[in-house]
């Protein structure tokens, strides 16, 4: 299964910014009604001295006096106004959420002013990626922040006047992780429709992230892939877990139908106008070339709104369903983790599992939904997989993937059952060509420059891979990297390789070691359960039990 984190709110950096036309390739379109670019023909730039100084300036008035530059860095007032912005934006839905749970299956009728309250998009504004590639209107984060307040003014009034509407989005093709070879497509939102989908997704998420499942960890707040890793480890650790069902759900952000996707919406949803908001983002369709295409199904991966679109559409369409199928056919233990779209079910009776999917082909195709033929299948794993083979005389229990990871059964030294996990070799490989296409794109770049990149790529690799276990394969990939960054200044000229006294030092200034930097599986889930049932904290009360003949309580790993 080729589970992974790229779902989760993705914005293109920079270097995928393709020239728009009509443009030209230095700086970027000017925007109608922003601030005019620097320097423009006909056009004075902010060095001027002006006549006067300006009523409720922004900045001393010395400063305008003077016609000086704003400062890079944030200030006082700026950082001021942010925070209190925020606390009232989290004491706003904090009320949002508690009616979420105090009144479950209640549908919410007015929702549109916590959108379109400043507040929130000036916090939606602040948490947006600042070198983010521009959508088709060529608007960056730094240019829009130049007058923050009247563009967010302007934009609050469009949205509560309904006269808002989504420019298309920006299709892009970038590497598959783990297959360089083939391309998938990413959606490059514009700035304003990144902001309202942000401030979008903040406030439904108070009312559904109550009814969410307990298993269920993709692009959820106070969750994150490491929290599934770490609850699907424990799971197969303490559970009886004999099969495990590895599937792989064939495009499925491609896939999304539109009118299912708001009828889910709409369960819980009763503002007309917050349900239209999301219309206008599935119609906007997408330029490509060019050539505008209406999309009939799917939602473009990189927008703000689609990973919560993806929560919705597998909670009605996999969550759900699936706590009723344990409920009602489980004969034995059953342990489901989901992060988006990728997910991994365990099983103690292997005829459950062979049940289980066949019902689950069904129940995804009547939404649209299909497994990957190829990708899709049933394992034997867990703490008793390698005995069974033994006696069948087969060999060494089968491994799979999730979130970037190859899962294995193992011993501790002490005898005792383990998940081994490892980075895919795939998922490396992918990477390290990547980062070789890269120095060698950058080896006439200044030496200090391309260092503190390379060391900015290591370190997040460690931050992402570095978990117990697994400390060969980043420091592999920190050694791996740093033998590229010396063929990379070998061919700066034709004085020969790089001495390696010299390369050492290098790499000793600028490439951080590779070191595990998360918890332990049981460390991680005893902090995110607090002592409590590994259920309680992220789902609503209750156990969920198996069938009659099973009188041992399931729970939401």
């Amino acid at each position: 299964m080729h589970g992974n984190t790229s779902h989760v709110n993705r914005e293109i950096p920079e270097l995928l910014q393709p020239s728009l036309p009509g443009m030209d390739a230095g700086a970027q379109r000017e925007v109608g009604r922003r601030t005019p670019l620097m320097d423009e023909s006909g056009k004075s730039d902010n060095r001027v001295v002006p006549e006067k100084a300006p009523n409720k300036a922004r900045r001393r008035a010395a400063e305008g006096l003077e016609g000086r530059r704003l400062a890079k860095r944030n200030s006082r007032q700026a950082t001021t106004l942010r925070t209190q912005s925020r606390a009232r934006v989290h004491a706003a839905l904090g009320r949002v959420r508690q009616a979420a749970e105090e009144k479950k299956g209640e549908r919410f009728t007015a929702l549109l002013h916590h959108i379109y309250a400043i507040d929130t998009l000036r916090a939606a504004f602040h948490e947006l990626k600042r070198d983010a590639a521009p959508g088709v209107d060529g608007e960056t984060w730094e240019h829009y922040g130049q007058d923050l307040e009247a563009s967010l003014a302007d934009l609050s009034d469009r949205v509560r006047r309904g006269t808002y509407r989504p420019l298309p989005v920006r299709r892009v093709f970038i590497p598959k992780r783990g297959d360089a070879t083939q391309q998938r497509p990413i959606g490059v939102t514009a700035l304003e429709d990144k902001i309202v989908q942000r401030a979008t997704t903040t406030v439904l998420n108070a009312v559904y992230e109550p009814a969410f499942a307990g298993f269920s960890y993709g692009a959820r707040p106070g969750r994150s892939a490491h929290l599934a890793l770490a609850a699907l480890d424990r799971a197969i650790g303490k559970q009886r877990v004999k099969w495990v069902l590895d599937a792989d759900l064939r495009d499925f952000f491609g896939s999304l139908e539109h009118e299912q996707l708001i009828r889910f919406v709409e369960h819980r949803i009763g503002d007309k106008r917050v349900v239209r908001l999301i219309q206008r983002w599935l119609a906007a369709g997408v330029l490509e070339d060019g050539a505008w295409t209406r999309s009939e199904t799917g939602t473009p991966q990189g927008g703000s709104i689609s990973p919560l679109a993806a929560n919705l559409y597998m909670h009605y369409v996999f969550d759900l369903w699936v706590q009723r199928w344990r409920r009602t056919e489980a004969r034995g233990d059953m342990i489901i983790v989901r992060y988006l779209d990728d997910f991994i079910v365990g099983f103690e009776i292997r005829n459950d599992a062979q049940q289980f999917l066949k019902a689950l082909r069904e129940r995804l195709g009547r939404f649209g939904l299909t497994l990957h033929p190829n990708k899709t299948r049933l394992l034997e794993f867990g703490r008793y997989a390698a005995q069974n083979r033994r006696e069948r005389g087969r060999g060494k229990p089968e491994t799979f993937q999730f979130l970037g990871f190859v899962h294995s059964s193992g011993r501790t030294r002490k005898g005792e059952f383990t998940v081994h996990r490892h980075t895919a070799p795939n998922r490396l490989r992918a990477k390290l060509k990547e980062v070789k296409a890269q120095l060698m794109q950058r080896r006439h770049d200044p030496v200090p420059e391309v260092g503190k990149w390379l060391g900015s790529v290591v370190r997040g690799h460690s931050r992402y891979y570095g978990i117990p276990g697994n400390w060969r394969a980043i420091r592999r990939f920190r050694d791996e990297a740093s033998r590229h960054w010396r063929r990379a200044l070998s061919r700066r000229s034709q004085k020969g390789p790089v001495r390696w006294d010299r390369m050492r030092r290098l790499i000793k200034r600028f490439i951080p070691p590779a070191k595990v930097v998360h918890p332990s599986s049981s460390t991680m889930f005893a902090v995110m359960t607090q002592g409590k049932s590994p259920v309680r904290q992220f789902r609503t009360p209750g156990s969920v039990r198996g069938a009659a003949s099973n009188d041992r309580p399931y729970r939401d790993w």
